[in-house]
């Protein structure tokens, strides 16, 4: 069985291709990016409603496939951006009728996991999901998701955005951070704030942001930064491992591809006897191939209704494979 899935939740529009076995047979994407400013949702949906037949076609082309022979189409149908959402599911609408295939709606947040276990071959592994929006500690307990801890506000990867626009970075601002972070040495004063299993940024940006104005460098604001946010993540990290009695850990969501949280999530592995293994760097963000994996997972589903559904969380999604 071969799936073809569409990634549109946010920023990217991405098209992968996958068989039943778990091999990659096609990533494509186009991802929105801007000099300045932040997303608008309307304007990324404009952007993927003219790349989405550019990049479902170079899928098939790197795969070597015609239609014949995709058996079925999955689409990211939550959580996200409705704009954004909405293309996606429209053009899968359009795709699976034109070409008489079952059309599988899935959510993009378990689709994170669920590659992440595909591609580091983990068993049953703590997944931190750090995104955009998401900050989670997630563990599958039964037929769900059991969130552990999460933000109580901004995910990190919007937090860094909302930092970057406070200091003329474009977006995405996280990779823009993080390089800038390798010429800073001074660790600022800046709050570390961890509630039990649950994290919060958003004080944490505005005394950045303040920290800013009165005169401190971006490096040493954005190595403060990093710093603290990712031992946070690495403290509620190690105490659901603890909890869980796991001890495989994996990282997933586009903030997944800084390699300064990956250092420090390993370092705090090897020193509790467990293992943290990385996902691929091309799969830790936001692409279509694991929305194709997940629709994969899901073949076996009774499909009633077919509707975007922007707030789903991982843990309303009921495990069926």
């Amino acid at each position: 069985m071969i799936c073809l899935g569409i990634e549109s939740t946010a920023h990217t529009f991405g098209c992968g291709i996958i068989d039943d076995k778990g091999k990659i047979l096609a990533h494509q994407k186009a991802m929105f990016t801007l000099e300045e400013g932040g997303m608008i949702p309307n304007e990324v949906a404009d952007f993927h409603r003219e790349h989405a037949d550019t990049v479902i076609a170079d899928a098939l082309g790197e795969a070597g496939l015609d239609w014949k022979e995709i058996h079925i189409i999955s689409f990211a149908h939550a959580p996200g951006l409705s704009p954004c959402l909405l293309v996606g599911m429209h053009k899968a609408q359009d795709l699976a009728a034109k070409h008489n295939k079952p059309l599988i709606p899935v959510n993009h947040s378990v689709a994170h996991l669920t590659i992440g276990t595909l591609l580091t071959k983990t068993k049953d592994p703590v997944y931190v999901y750090v995104s955009g929006p998401n900050t989670q500690f997630i563990a599958l307990e039964g037929k769900k998701f059991r969130v552990f801890g999460e933000t109580l506000d901004l995910g990190l990867g919007n937090a860094f955005d909302k930092f970057g626009r406070e200091i003329g970075l474009g977006f995405p601002a996280g990779p823009q951070i993080e390089e800038i972070a390798k010429k800073g040495t001074k660790l600022l004063d800046i709050p570390y704030v961890v509630k039990g299993m649950d994290v919060s940024f958003a004080g944490i940006i505005t005394k950045a942001a303040q920290l800013f104005t009165n005169g401190e460098s971006k490096e040493d604001l954005c190595y403060s930064l990093q710093e603290i946010c990712f031992a946070m993540l690495a403290e509620v990290a190690e105490r659901a491992m603890a909890h869980t009695e796991k001890n495989e850990l994996i990282l997933i969501g586009g903030v997944a591809a800084n390699k300064r949280l990956c250092e420090m999530l390993d370092i705090m592995c090897k020193e509790r006897n467990g293992k943290f293994v990385p996902v691929p760097l091309q799969y830790c963000g936001d692409q279509g191939v694991m929305i194709a994996w997940q629709g994969i997972l899901q073949a076996g589903d009774k499909i009633t209704e077919i509707d975007i559904d922007p707030y789903q969380r991982v843990d309303e999604v009921i495990v069926t494979w």
